[in-house]
């Protein structure tokens, strides 16, 4: 397939993502972090298509147990790190369909893409 889904298994809108894919037969490779972990050339390549405030969700948990410290000083660079070690910080779902990446699940947007 030369679609792949970036996620977590258990998380809800990854379930949704998923059935709906289903639904729609479209062929992808799913990307566990939790099984496979996120590398760092794979952190690094998300912040090639998506800006860093996308790409790192400020509104869980993973972010709000971080120190202040390090969510007031945040680079590029630091941002690759947290989301190696912390897969859960990125935001989900990301998409690749070939040369194209989505972010969030926008259902008009990913049909228009997939189909």
């Amino acid at each position: 397939a030369m679609t792949t889904l970036y996620g977590i298994n258990n998380c809800d809108t990854i379930k949704k993502v998923r059935r709906w894919l289903d639904q729609k037969n479209i062929d992808y490779v799913f990307h566990d972090y939790k099984k496979v972990g996120c590398q760092k050339n794979l952190a690094t390549e998300f912040l090639e298509h998506f800006d860093l405030e996308t790409v790192v969700n400020k509104r869980g948990t993973s972010w709000r147990k971080l120190p202040d410290a390090t969510k007031n000083n945040l680079t590029k660079s630091k941002a690759v790190q947290l989301m190696t070690e912390n897969p859960s910080l990125i935001k989900r779902p990301i998409l690749q369909h070939e040369a194209q990446w989505l972010i969030g699940f926008d259902k008009s947007q990913w049909q228009s893409i997939l189909e």
